[in-house]
């Protein structure tokens, strides 16, 4: 453990005291800023993590490796050198293509005497606010990372804030698993928000609804199809772009149809699902490719919920897409955070199994297939040295916000 520093700033809770770029008039919260200050020292209301891992967001390390993708092959030393120059240049994690970050473990260091996180030095956490927001520094280079998956060993320093988020890491599972896991949280739990809603009667619903999510066998596919069956849905369907993502999902009864589909394709996936028995109640969109949102719209009922957890939607594109299709449906944006998430979706691996399997799956290697696939959605499967995206290419959305 460091020793400890001087508590001299004047902070704010939300951050503004670490925003550089832009300053006066112009000042703008962490996550929109262009340069935070992610100097060590912290305020009164403040904590310092030593940083153990960064798990870089879904549609972020996919855009990075497909950058950075030679003949087939991902140039992991050039990944390497591009997550390196946005930390320095911009003091936090944020891939200025798609805007958004990922979350990180680490040990606390330091706690500010008036930080109300309820954190003490010495325990070992997940941050469950985005690394597009948190100040971070990185020593070692990266150098234990080759730049060919999302999870990245490093070494260095991250600052939390009065309002920041963060969660013990269980002792019952493998860090690695947990920081899966906590990466996609809020997706779960507001899916169970919405199908109890449901359950209960929203705008007049009878009977309990029917439940589609795209991506059905990811990592925030596969929480909530167990979270929706959990909360009360009266059918389940996954849907999914490959016959091997489907003999994957199938056998695991997470959900009662499996439906072999392109998410991007209107007419073609809204008549797989209403040949699945839909259209849906409540749609979920845990893909992490642009062109799902009118599909989306076309495959729920009228009155019905669309949940967008892909950071690849456009969210103008949805809006206007429904107008243009005289769509009466609600769109949600998954957000990340939903009180209780992070131990709800923790609960969900713990005590279904199915999904349990479905997730330590990904802890072990798979052999290489194509990277993308008909729809790139979130993958069962680690990344693998030869492909950008691993076995099934890249994963859905970000659980911990953008």
């Amino acid at each position: 453990m460091s020793s400890p520093t001087e508590v001299v700033r004047t902070t704010s809770p939300i951050g503004l005291h670490r925003v550089l770029e832009p300053r006066g008039e112009a000042v703008t919260l962490p996550q929109a800023a262009r340069r935070l200050d992610a100097s060590p020292e912290i305020g009164a209301d403040e904590v310092r993590l030593r940083v153990e891992t960064l798990n870089l967001d879904a549609a972020s390390y996919r855009q990075l490796a497909e950058k950075h993708t030679v003949d087939g092959r991902v140039d992991g030393d050039a990944v390497r050198a591009e997550v390196l120059g946005i930390i320095a240049e911009r003091g936090k994690m944020q891939n200025p293509v798609t805007g958004s970050g990922g979350m990180l473990i680490g040990t606390v260091d330091e706690v500010g005497p008036d930080s109300p996180l309820g954190l003490a030095v010495g325990d070992r956490v997940a941050t469950l606010v985005s690394l597009s927001l948190t100040p971070l520094a990185v020593t070692d280079g990266l150098a234990r990372w080759d730049g060919r998956s999302e999870q990245v060993p490093a070494e260095g320093h991250a600052i939390l804030f009065g309002r920041s988020i963060a969660a013990p890491l269980p002792d019952d599972l493998d860090p690695r698993l947990a920081l899966m896991v906590m990466d996609v949280c809020g997706a779960p739990a507001l899916v169970a928000r919405v199908v109890d809603e449901y359950v209960k009667g929203y705008a007049a619903h009878e009977g309990p609804p029917t439940v589609l999510v795209l991506g059905g066998a990811g990592k925030s596919g596969s929480l909530s199809l167990a979270a929706a069956r959990r909360a009360g849905a009266g059918r389940v369907i996954g849907v999914v772009p490959t016959e091997r993502e489907r003999d994957v999902l199938e056998p695991t009864g997470l959900a009662d149809e499996v439906v072999l589909a392109d998410a991007r394709s209107p007419l073609g996936l809204s008549t797989a699902v209403e040949a699945a028995g839909g259209p849906a109640d409540v749609t979920v969109v845990c893909v992490d490719v642009p062109g799902c949102e009118q599909p989306a719209i076309l495959s729920t009922a009228p009155g019905g919920t669309v949940i967008f957890f892909s950071m690849a939607t456009n969210f103008a594109a949805a809006a206007l897409g429904a107008e243009g299709l005289a769509a009466d449906v609600r769109m949600l944006v998954g957000n990340g955070y939903v009180p209780g998430h992070a131990a709800y979706a923790l609960d969900l691996v713990r005590n279904e199994p199915a999904v349990r399997a479905l997730f330590e799956s990904r802890l072990e290697p798979h052999a290489a297939t194509p990277a993308n696939g008909p729809l790139g959605v979130e993958r069962v499967g680690t990344p693998s040295s030869s492909t950008p995206n691993g076995p099934f290419g890249a994963a859905g959305g970000e659980g911990s916000g953008a």
